[in-house]
């Protein structure tokens, strides 16, 4: 099966079917779905070796995540190796526990065409240096110049502290996550000193236990967590102290994980686009690769109401 095969079942050019796979951007949406359809159904796998002769280019995309144990990052990892796979792409991965971010994609940049970096801590200045080595794309981070896909985490965090006044909480304590981070701050952005603030806690099911610990001394009727392994650590925490979620607190978190479903109570979280978000990103990323612009694309996020939440202990 060759690309001139494909070509002719979807009645264009062999050059439309190099651009639909390799720099969507660069064709109309209606036609980059004719040619997906015709390459799945024939089963059209593009040679990586000729294009990589031709194009100078691997073949080759990175993606260097803060942290693989976190079930938010595997699910962005799904949409981008999706979308990669879609434009005859493979994908290496890092987790940067185990080595520093910038060591990661610099020695990523001699292996591949372009990098995605989420939710670096890195400061402006370290990114900056690494994009002027590699394409890059950022999740969950901008930066002038690069190009970024963004998940709206003020909207987010604004529909948590409405849901909690709604059900009668005024007395609100949001456990905060790395001050570094491009997502706390935005999650702040919604907050509108609507909650006092605590932490910086660790984003983990550690961090939210020693949250919650701190929290229980402020007397709120309702903790937010910055992530849902926190509140999975405050539920933890709670239910080992004899207290009840949500008749005598109530609990939320951020990311709508897979556990936040199957934990007792279920969680009241926002569920963030994570999948679509890894897919956005390849888009871009092939979109510089082929000389367009920087874009920054932003993403909505949704309140996912559950069992973790009630009315405030007063309006019971």
């Amino acid at each position: 099966m060759t690309i001139r095969d494909v070509a002719r079942q979807a009645r264009v050019s062999v050059s439309t079917v190099s651009r639909a796979l390799s720099a969507p951007g660069l064709v109309k949406e209606a036609t980059r779905q004719r040619v997906l359809e015709v390459v799945r159904g024939l089963g059209y796998e593009p040679n990586r070796a000729a294009r990589s002769l031709i194009t100078g280019r691997t073949g080759n995309l990175g993606i260097v995540v803060p942290d693989l144990e976190n079930p938010f990052y595997p699910a962005v990892l799904r949409g981008v190796q999706s979308r990669a796979h879609e434009a005859g792409c493979a994908v290496f991965f890092c987790d940067s526990r185990v080595a520093a971010e910038d060591a990661l994609v610099r020695t990523m940049a001699a292996q591949v065409d372009g990098v995605v970096l989420c939710a670096s801590l890195l400061d402006d200045d370290q990114v900056a240096e690494l994009a002027d080595t590699t394409p890059m794309v950022l999740l969950n981070r901008t930066l002038p110049g690069v190009s970024s896909v963004l998940m709206d985490s003020a909207s987010g965090m604004a529909q948590v502290v409405e849901h909690l006044a709604e059900l009668g909480h005024t007395d609100r304590v949001y456990l905060g996550g790395p001050e570094q981070s491009w997502s706390h701050r935005r999650r702040l952005v919604g907050l509108a000193d609507r909650a006092r603030r605590l932490g910086p806690f660790e984003p983990t099911f550690d961090g939210g236990v020693e949250g919650a610990r701190q929290a229980l001394s402020t007397g709120a009727t309702a903790i937010i967590a910055y992530n849902d392994l926190m509140a999975l650590g405050v539920l933890s925490h709670l239910s080992t102290r004899g207290i009840r979620v949500p008749e005598d607190i109530s609990v939320t978190g951020f990311d709508n994980i897979l556990y936040a479903a199957m934990c007792h109570p279920p969680l009241t979280t926002v569920a963030m686009p994570t999948e679509e978000a890894g897919r956005v990103a390849v888009d871009l990323l092939v979109d510089r690769l082929a000389g367009g612009p920087a874009e920054c694309r932003e993403l909505p996020t949704r309140l996912v109401p559950r069992a973790s939440t009630g009315k405030a202990p007063m309006f019971s």
